[in-house]
């Protein structure tokens, strides 16, 4: 990696928060490192935006997918952004064990490979920032289980990483969203309505909030004072009392 030049990869760079940290990444650095599984959809950003642009069509829920992009990491970048993710619908047990696993290796393993090879240069440079897309699911109970818990894992990780990286120059955050207006509640299965009301995010939106609190040093950034207000009251209502309302929302979903 050239010193002078800038690079940023993001992982499910193809549409929803990922597209959203394309455009503002693209302000501020000079390459970027675009992953998905559509290269098709990937190779339209070329002419978009004013960055060199890399294409890597890679699928993280395997381990070729993740080789590949680890190896790219490994070459050092300023800005990783692990975005790739996936939700399921409907509840733990309804899923086949390979599905689940499938959402295991994208949401976790990924994250844990692709952050441990881009650490190595980013500590010998003494400067550069991981963001981990988590989800405010991670604080919550839910009966679908396998993705809450793995977005806990991403949140518990980068808050982690961040202790452990004091000092060094590298910055870690965990963004922990709530409902964006993104492809995510479709390719997962999910009828979410007319995606309006206040529980309901812009990416963009989501993308500026979460650069901003990079900025602050915040290692856990949540969008919206609205989220932020109710991840606080989830934080301090007792576990039964959290258990009852959450089974009253799955009652509502089924």
């Amino acid at each position: 990696m050239s010193p002078d030049r800038r690079t940023a990869l993001i992982t499910g760079a193809s549409s929803g928060i990922g597209a959203a940290f394309v455009r503002r990444l693209a302000v501020d650095h000079d390459v970027l490192v675009l992953v998905a599984r559509d290269e098709t959809r990937l190779r339209q950003w070329e002419q978009r935006v004013p960055a060199t642009v890399e294409v890597l069509a890679a699928d993280l829920a395997t381990p070729e997918g993740r080789a590949a992009v680890e190896a790219r990491v490994a070459q050092g970048v300023d800005t990783l952004v692990n975005n790739a993710g996936l939700g399921l619908s409907g509840p733990f047990v309804g899923h086949d064990i390979e599905t689940l696993q499938h959402q295991l290796d994208v949401n976790v393993t990924s994250v844990l490979r692709l952050t441990h090879a881009a650490l190595p240069p980013m500590i010998a440079r003494g400067s550069g920032a991981v963001i981990n897309v988590s989800s405010v699911a991670g604080f919550f109970g839910s009966r679908s289980a396998g993705y809450g818990a793995s977005k806990a894992w991403v949140t518990t990780f980068s808050e982690g990483l961040a202790i452990a990286l004091n000092g060094t120059g590298v910055r870690v955050q965990a963004l922990c969203p709530g409902f964006v207006r993104t492809e995510f509640h479709e390719r997962a299965g999910m009828d979410v309505g007319s995606r309006t009301g206040p529980l309901w995010l812009d990416a963009d939106r989501v993308v500026s909030d979460s650069l901003a609190d990079l900025a602050r040093g915040r290692v856990v950034s949540v969008p919206s004072l609205t989220y932020k207000i109710l991840v606080g009251v989830i934080d301090l209502m007792p576990r039964r009392v959290t258990g009852a309302v959450l089974r009253r929302f799955d009652r509502r979903d089924r």
